[in-house]
C-alpha cells in the first residue's frame, strides 16, 4: 500500500516509516521539510495522490493554547479534506490516553477537538491514543514544580511505553482494517510517576531529586490516580522500562526531551 505519514521526520513518525517499508509498503515521510505541509496545504493533494491510508502523527510545535488548538484543528481538516478528494480509505491519528481527563489543558482540549473531527469525517477512522514515552522523562521533570534541586510530582500511576512500541502499534493499525474508534496502547509496566521520572534522571545522571508531592501538577494539570493510564483492554508493548534504559543511546534520548 501506499501510506502517508504526516510528521514523518518526527520520533514517531521517522520510526513507522522504517517499520512500513520493512514490511513491503510505499511509506512516504511527509513534512514541512519535504514540501508537504497540512497547516497551508502546500503539497498535499500531490503526496496523497494514490494513498490508501494517511497516518498523522505531526505534533504542534506550540502549547499555548490559542496556537495549538489552531495547529490540530486546521490540519486535520485540510486532511481530511484532502483525503476525501484523493480516495483515500484510512485515516490513522495518534492521539494520548487520557485526554479526555485533562481538559484543563488547552493542549488535551486540543487533541479532543482533533479526534471529534476524525469521528465526524465520512472517512475510516482509527485512533491510536498512546501513554507518556519513555523519552520523555527529563521533558515532565523540566516542565514541573522545581524548587532549587528537588522535582515535585504527583504520585499518581503512569504506564510509559518506549516510542518504538508506540511506533509499533500504529502501523499495525495503520496495515488493518480501519476500526472507526479509539484503540489504547501503553506499556507493560505501571509505575508511581515520581518514581518512574526518577529512575529516567538518574540513568542519565540527572542530580535533581524527585520528590512525591499530591498538591503538585502534571504538566500544570490536577490529576488523579489513574488519570494517565489507559484502560484494562489497552494492547501493551513489550519494552521494560529498564531493558530501554540499558539500549544503547537510550540514556542520552531519556535526556534530551
Amino acid at each position: 500500500m501506499r501510506i502517508i505519514v504526516i510528521g514523518g521526520s518526527g520520533l514517531i513518525g521517522s520510526r513507522v516509516v522504517t517499520k512500513l517499508r520493512e514490511q513491503g509498503h510505499e511509506a512516504i515521510a511527509a513534512s514541512p521539510n519535504s514540501g508537504v505541509n497540512s497547516i497551508t496545504g502546500e503539497g498535499l493533494a500531490e503526496a496523497l495522490k494514490g494513498a490508501a491510508v494517511v497516518v498523522d502523527v505531526s505534533n504542534s510545535p506550540s502549547w499555548d493554547d490559542a496556537a495549538v488548538m489552531k495547529f490540530f484543528e486546521t490540519s486535520t481538516q485540510n486532511l481530511l479534506k484532502q483525503e476525501a478528494a484523493s480516495g483515500v480509505g484510512h485515516h490513522v491519528a495518534l492521539s494520548v490516553v487520557g485526554s479526555e481527563r485533562m481538559l484543563e489543558s488547552g493542549y488535551f482540549r486540543a487533541k479532543i477537538a482533533q479526534e471529534n473531527l476524525i469521528k465526524a469525517s465520512a472517512i475510516p477512522y482509527s485512533i491510536v491514543r498512546a501513554t507518556q514515552f519513555f523519552e520523555f522523562a527529563k521533558g515532565i521533570a523540566d516542565t514541573s514544580a522545581t524548587e532549587g534541586n528537588k522535582v515535585k510530582l504527583p504520585p499518581v500511576l503512569i504506564q510509559p511505553m518506549s516510542a518504538d512500541d508506540v511506533a509499533a502499534a500504529v502501523t499495525q493499525v495503520a496495515i488493518g482494517q480501519a476500526v472507526n474508534g479509539v484503540l489504547e496502547v501503553g506499556g507493560p509496566e505501571k509505575f508511581r510517576l515520581n518514581e518512574f521520572v526518577a529512575k529516567g534522571l538518574a540513568a542519565n545522571k540527572d542530580p535533581r531529586e524527585v520528590v512525591a508531592d499530591p498538591q503538585s501538577r502534571y504538566y500544570g494539570i490536577v490529576v488523579t490516580e489513574r488519570t494517565l493510564v489507559p484502560e484494562n483492554n489497552a494492547k501493551l508493548g513489550k519494552t521494560r522500562f529498564d531493558d530501554w534504559l540499558a539500549q544503547p543511546g537510550t540514556r542520552a534520548a531519556a535526556g534530551s526531551h
